[in-house]
């Protein structure tokens, strides 16, 4: 009788794991569950955002991404029980599985911004984290003469840490080519400490940041927006002190959390994330357990290329594990941002769990490069559809 190996995700981490699984291993009987109807590349939403590509190319009907011999089953889980090796569905189903993991991304928490989800789209209010509205915010961008325009991170982790800037650099650009950027304020409001995490980037990214005259405040959280009135609220972190900002543009990330049905279930870690070892991804108390990408407890950025270096580590381990041996392949933690620094250049952000650079390329790639733009805008959204949603992951 063949194992059956339940994936609980179509994002990038589910779709790519089981197109690897199905590649590798037809003695397995590999079920698929996800509810969506459409598949989305997210990472081309900075450049929607842009103005350079229309949202529709970012999507794919589901269907037309789910691996050749995988069962689809169109649906939402709402439980584990882990003890019975068991995933129950809305429907009313229950799969039993051999294996099961776990990938089912990230929820964006609108609502935990009074006012967010009423304003978007409206009042210069956008947010490239919505399919929805994600057109918007070129419109708003484009028809901009003056004002504040703030871009704002939250206090939570989310999905590509340096999403919320990219999209400011681009907007910047935009200001100066429509000659309407002394009239332009470009505000980073974020919740951290620091514009970006690792230090041989962060430095290159200050040097921009003060080269272009982009203003940054630091420790501030949006928890309010009044789009008809054109305000921001933002609270101090360290000193619950409410701040009042108005805007002419409000780019807004929202925060960001593991899915209900995650955070409530026996996989769940104190933080709501599916709790496993940082190195093999396998589950720290199920052991038939795996789980990878955003909705995981691993420390590191929530990216695409984090996935593409988790996923063959984990189908090595889980082969391991079927054959009664103990996962011995590490992930290191490797992820990777392509921070989109105008129209025509990009630093290209590669390191691991200890924030040491771990470039792919010979050269520092901390410097602004073409080379480094034309690979997002084209190599790897091609690589993506192409290769990676395949099973490719070299």
């Amino acid at each position: 009788m063949k194992k059956h190996i339940v994936i609980v995700g179509a994002g990038t981490a589910g779709i790519t794991t089981a197109a690897l699984l199905a590649r590798k291993f037809s003695q397995f009987e590999i079920t698929l569950i996800d509810p969506a109807q459409l598949h989305f590349y997210q990472p081309l939403w900075t450049l929607v955002g842009g103005g350079i590509f229309p949202k529709e190319k970012s999507q794919k009907p589901m269907k037309e991404v789910i691996p050749a011999g995988v069962h689809w089953e169109q649906e939402y889980v709402t439980k584990f029980s882990p003890e019975q090796n068991t995933v129950h569905l809305a429907n009313k189903k229950s799969l039993e599985y051999d294996y099961l993991i776990v990938c089912p991304g990230i929820q964006i928490d609108w609502d935990k911004v009074e006012g967010l989800r009423e304003s978007l789209g409206k009042n210069g209010v956008c947010s490239n984290y919505d399919y929805q509205y994600v057109s918007s915010t070129f419109e708003f961008i484009s028809n901009l003469k003056k004002g504040n325009a703030l871009f704002t991170y939250p206090n939570t982790p989310i999905k590509c840490g340096g999403a919320p800037q990219k999209i400011m650099y681009l907007a910047e650009e935009y200001f100066q080519k429509a000659k309407v950027r002394d009239s332009v304020q470009v505000e980073f409001v974020t919740a951290g400490e620091r514009v970006f995490g690792v230090q041989k980037y962060r430095e290159a990214l200050e040097k921009v940041i003060k080269e272009r005259n982009i203003r940054t405040s630091f420790k501030l959280n949006l928890v309010k927006v009044d789009g008809p009135n054109q305000l921001a609220f933002f609270k101090n972190i360290e000193t619950n002190e409410i701040i009042e900002r108005e805007f002419s543009l409000l780019h807004a990330v929202p925060p960001m959390s593991a899915p209900e049905f995650i955070k409530t279930s026996p996989l769940a870690n104190s933080d709501g994330w599916v709790d496993v070892d940082k190195f093999t991804l396998q589950h720290n108390k199920f052991n038939n357990i795996f789980s990878l990408g955003d909705a995981s407890s691993l420390p590191t950025s929530k990216t695409g290329a984090a996935i593409r270096k988790q996923v063959p580590i984990l189908v090595h381990n889980l082969f391991e594990v079927i054959n009664q041996r103990e996962p011995n392949q590490h992930y290191n933690g490797y992820t990777s941002c392509p921070l989109v620094t105008g129209y025509h250049k990009a630093i290209m952000a590669e390191f691991d769990y200890d924030g040491n650079p771990d470039e792919t390329f010979p050269f520092d790639q901390s410097k602004e490069r073409l080379s480094m733009f034309l690979a997002k805008k084209y190599g790897i959204p091609f690589m993506y559809w192409n290769a990676m949603l395949k099973g490719y992951t070299g």
